[in-house]
């Protein structure tokens, strides 16, 4: 299937950057069923534009740039859309142990890219095998459509800051044992 599409795999990239802009703005709405729908088409094309490329022999540095770019881009924008929702009261469920539905998406995002930022650092200095930890992007994104499915956003994103600090951990690590 992937060798028969006509679109680039960089088109499929930005594609799927737009549709975590819709969903974002779903969230913000308090369409949080919508938005985790979104969440999983962005996940299809994030496959995808991986598989249009390598079937036909389109993997290029430029385009791993522009996936990991887009791919930061889209957590960005869909926490920024749940915060959103989160301060205007269109999300339900807006505190969870005393902490704000919108701090608890500050820390994940920020844990998120620490998980990205390890990886990226560890391996420019040299170390190997760094695609290792619990909560890696797409079991983030997994997570988080769950919540918004069963209406258990907080709880879900709570889970996600959780899982990125064991991730982060396990990537210093495993760094430090191949460094």
């Amino acid at each position: 299937m992937a060798k028969s599409l006509p679109f680039s795999p960089n088109l499929l990239t930005v594609i799927g950057l737009g549709i975590s802009i819709i969903a974002a703005v779903m969230f913000g709405t308090g369409r949080v069923f919508i938005g985790g729908i979104l969440i999983l088409l962005n996940g299809f094309f994030d496959i995808l534009d991986g598989a249009v490329a390598r079937e036909n022999g389109w993997m290029t540095p430029f385009g791993g740039l522009l996936d990991s770019v887009c791919d930061r881009y889209a957590d960005a924008i869909i926490f920024i859309g749940i915060i959103y929702g989160a301060i205007v009261g269109s999300i339900s469920d807006p505190v969870l142990l005393n902490i704000p539905l919108w701090l608890w998406c500050i820390i994940a995002l920020i844990s998120s890219y620490i998980v990205s930022y390890t990886r990226a650092r560890a391996e420019a200095a040299g170390g190997k095998g760094m695609n290792i930890g619990i909560a890696e992007r797409p079991e983030r994104m997994i997570i988080l459509t769950a919540g918004a499915f069963v209406g258990l956003l907080a709880p879900a994103i709570a889970v996600i800051v959780i899982l990125t600090h064991i991730t982060i951990a396990q990537r210093l690590l495993h760094a430090r044992n191949t460094l």
